[in-house]
């Protein structure tokens, strides 16, 4: 006895791929495509690029050089992962699950490394990560009523975020050490609009949930007294 039941097997005693198991393995498979493993990969290059960021004491050009790589690897992965997966359809519960959490993790990472190293005021760092924390939290207390679309700015926030701290992890010196203030001033101005953004559209999609909730309450009571 092979122990399978005959609607997975088809009657044969040998599954088939129609049946139960043959979904299982399909399902687990699709957990394997290029947009999971790149999500992997940046995961995987967070402690690494701790490493590298703190070798040395920390101050080393040379580690921070092989910091900044691991970091761009990370930040590159970030924007096809995402691209894949929309584009051909290898969007996974996995996937909407890490991809997130690896973002979040090489960004937090390198804003605590940066602050513990004395190059990055730890304002900003927490500026930075309350706001990726508070939306997030505030995405998941409204998704009942609906999802919050990533806008523009949001986009541009990312781009500024990732090319600051780029910088800040390079050890720069002279004009461009200066340049990198500024673009951080940019990240971090872009950080906090865009959150209030978020804050309002949340708002607004609440309140528009809570109204079509109360009108279809109200509908369906007065059919029920019809």
């Amino acid at each position: 006895m092979t122990g399978v039941p005959a609607s997975a097997t088809g009657g044969t005693g040998r599954p088939s791929p129609g049946g139960k198991l043959g979904s299982a393995a399909v399902n687990q498979a699709s957990l394997w495509n290029i947009a999971n493993i790149l999500t992997m990969i940046r995961l995987l290059l967070v402690p690494g690029f701790v490493v590298l960021m703190l070798a040395g004491g920390g101050y080393d050009p040379a580690w921070r050089a092989w910091a900044w790589a691991a970091f761009a690897v990370a930040m590159i992965t970030d924007v096809f992962d995402g691209h894949l997966a929309r584009s051909y359809n290898l969007v996974t519960d996995f996937g909407k699950i890490a991809d997130p959490i690896a973002d979040k993790a090489i960004m937090g990472a390198a804003l605590i490394c940066l602050s513990s190293l004395g190059d990055l005021p730890w304002w900003v760092t927490g500026v930075i990560l309350g706001r990726e924390l508070g939306i997030t939290l505030l995405r998941f207390i409204v998704i009942r009523y609906g999802v919050i679309p990533a806008s523009r700015g949001g986009k541009m926030k990312t781009l500024a975020q990732g090319t600051a701290v780029g910088m800040y992890i390079l050890a720069l010196t002279g004009p461009l050490a200066t340049l990198r203030w500024w673009v951080m001033a940019v990240a971090v101005a872009l950080t906090v609009l865009t959150g209030l953004d978020y804050v309002r559209q949340a708002v607004v999609l609440r309140r528009a949930g809570i109204a079509e909730s109360k009108a279809a309450a109200q509908a369906s009571a007065g059919a029920a007294e019809k």
